[in-house]
C-alpha cells in the first residue's frame, strides 16, 4: 500500500492545468455501450477509477483502442455473455462506483443486464433507489440476489414516461438518460441533475443521434430513437481538481495559474473560495491565485456567521467542501461547513484537530472551523486518506504543516487525482512516494 511523505512548508509557483473530469468520464465511458459503432474520447483523465472502468469494458468484448494514455476509441460490437454473468465481472463491479451507469445502456441495448451493489469512497450510504425506481418507470424489471449481492434487470419493450425523481442524483439522472434514450417514445425527466457532466452527456448522446432537450436545466425531455451512431467527444476539465488546485494555492503558494480551466462552467466555486477572502484572478480561460498574505472570511450581509454548505447544482459541490475545509483553518474569522449529502465525509477532521487546528465536530454533518489567519501554522503528523476528497484536504493540509507528515492509504487520493505528486512537486512540493 503507497504513501506519501511530505516536507511541509514548501510555497508552490507556476502553472499546472487540470486534468479530464473524473465524473464525466465514468458516465460517458457508459455511453459507448449504445452503439456498435466507434466511439472515440479524448482527454480521458489517467486515473485509477477511470482505468479500471476502460479495464471493465474490455473484459466485457468492447475494442479498445489507445492512442494515448488520455485518448480512446471504444467499439461495442458485440458482449462476452460468459464474462457477464462471471464472478470476476461482479467482483470488479463491486470495486467502482462507475459500474452502476452500466445498468441503462445495457438493459437499452441488450434487453437485460447484471450488476453488483457498487464499490466507491465509505461515505456513508449512497442510495441507488432512484436509477432502480426511473428505469422501472421505462420498462425493467428488476430482481435482487440478497446472497451475491447482485441486482438483475430485464425488459420485453422500454417506453417513455414521465418521472419526477425524488433526488437530483447525478449517476442517476446519467442512467435514466442512458436508458431512455434508445426507449420507445418520449420520456420526461423532472428534477434532473444538470451539472455540466450531464450536460456533456448529453451533448455527446446528441451527436450520436439522440434527441434531448432541456440541456442545462432539471427538466429534460428524451425522443427516444432506435439506434445510435459513433462520434468523437472532449471531456471537460475536472471542476474538483480546479477547486483543489484554489485551495492549495491559498495555503502555500506564492502565485499559481491554473490553465486551461474551463472558468464558465465551474459555477460557484470560485466566488465560494473568494467568500473566505482569497483573492482569484481571470485571465481568458486561466485562474491566478497571487500569494495570499491573509484572507478574511465574510460575513452574512446582515452580519451573521458565514456558513458554507454543499447542494446538487448549481450549488457547491460536496466534493469540494473537504478542501474547504481545510482552507479554512489558516483563514481570518470562523466559519460554519454543513455537509448536508453524505454523513460520514467530515470524518477526517480529527486528523486536522490532531495537527492544530481549531475545528469543533458539531455532529456527523457540521464543523465549526476557528481560522488561524496564518499565525500558527499546523504541525506535522501521520494520517490516513480514508476517501479521495478527504486524502487531497490532508494532503494540502501537510504541504502546509511544519515537519514531515506521512498519509497512507494514498491508492484512494490516485483514484481521483492524475500522478498527483509529480505535477506539485513540479510547482515546489515536497512529496515522495513510498510502498
Amino acid at each position: 500500500m503507497a504513501s506519501f511523505i511530505i516536507e511541509g512548508g514548501h510555497r508552490l509557483k507556476g502553472e499546472i492545468a487540470p486534468q479530464g473530469a473524473k465524473n464525466e468520464a465514468l458516465q460517458v465511458l457508459c455511453a459507448v455501450l449504445l452503439t456498435d459503432e466507434p466511439v472515440r474520447i479524448k482527454n480521458i483523465p489517467n486515473i485509477v477509477d477511470v482505468n479500471n472502468q476502460i479495464q471493465l469494458l474490455r473484459d466485457m468484448g468492447v475494442e479498445v483502442t489507445e492512442h494515448n494514455e488520455h485518448d480512446y476509441t471504444f467499439v461495442a460490437k458485440q458482449f462476452d455473455d460468459l464474462y457477464l454473468g462471471s464472478e470476476a465481472y461482479t467482483q470488479r463491479c463491486r470495486q467502482l462506483r462507475g459500474s452502476v451507469m452500466m445498468l441503462g445502456p445495457l438493459l437499452a441495448r441488450r434487453g437485460k443486464a447484471i450488476v453488483a451493489k457498487p464499490g466507491g469512497d465509505q461515505i456513508g450510504r449512497r442510495r441507488l433507489d432512484t436509477h432502480f425506481h426511473g428505469i422501472q418507470k421505462l420498462g425493467g424489471k428488476f430482481t435482487y440476489d440478497e446472497n451475491k449481492y447482485l441486482y438483475h434487470v430485464e425488459t420485453e419493450q422500454l417506453k417513455g414516461a414521465y418521472m419526477l425523481l425524488d433526488e437530483a442524483s447525478v449517476t442517476g439522472t446519467a442512467n435514466i438518460i442512458m436508458t431512455a434514450v434508445l426507449a420507445e417514445g418520449t420520456t420526461t425527466i423532472y428534477n434532473a441533475a444538470c451539472e455540466p457532466y450531464i450536460q456533456q452527456l448529453c451533448r455527446m448522446l446528441c451527436s450520436m443521434g439522440a434527441r434531448i432537450s432541456g440541456i442545462g436545466s432539471n427538466l429534460l425531455t428524451i425522443e427516444g430513437v432506435t439506434s445510435l451512431h459513433g462520434t468523437e467527444h472532449t471531456i471537460l476539465p475536472d471542476m474538483i481538481e480546479v477547486g483543489s488546485f484554489i485551495g492549495m494555492a491559498a495555503m502555500v503558494g506564492d502565485g499559481v495559474r491554473i490553465c486551461n480551466a474551463a472558468v464558465k462552467e465551474l459555477g460557484i466555486i470560485p466566488d465560494t473560495f473568494r467568500r473566505l477572502g482569497i483573492r482569484i484572478d481571470q485571465d481568458g480561460d486561466d485562474l491566478f491565485i497571487p500569494k495570499q498574505e491573509h484572507y478574511e472570511i465574510e460575513s452574512f450581509i446582515d452580519g451573521s456567521f458565514m456558513t458554507f454548505s454543499d447542494a446538487p447544482w448549481p450549488g457547491f459541490t460536496p466534493d469540494l467542501l473537504s478542501v474547504l475545509l481545510v482552507v479554512s483553518t489558516q483563514a481570518k474569522g470562523s466559519v460554519l461547513i454543513h455537509q448536508k449529502m453524505f454523513e460520514s465525509r467530515l470524518f477526517f477532521v480529527d486528523k486536522l484537530i490532531d495537527m492544530g487546528a481549531q475545528i469543533i465536530l458539531c455532529d456527523p454533518h457540521r464543523a465549526v472551523v476557528v481560522g488561524h489567519d496564518n499565525q500558527r501554522r499546523l504541525h506535522a503528523g501521520r494520517m490516513t486518506s480514508p476517501d479521495i476528497r478527504a486524502g487531497i484536504a490532508l494532503l494540502i493540509a501537510a504541504m502546509s504543516a511544519q515537519g514531515t507528515s506521512r498519509i497512507d492509504n494514498v491508492g484512494q487520493i490516485d483514484r481521483g487525482y492524475e500522478n498527483i505528486e509529480a505535477r506539485l512537486c513540479s510547482l515546489g512540493a515536497k512529496i515522495k512516494r513510498v510502498e
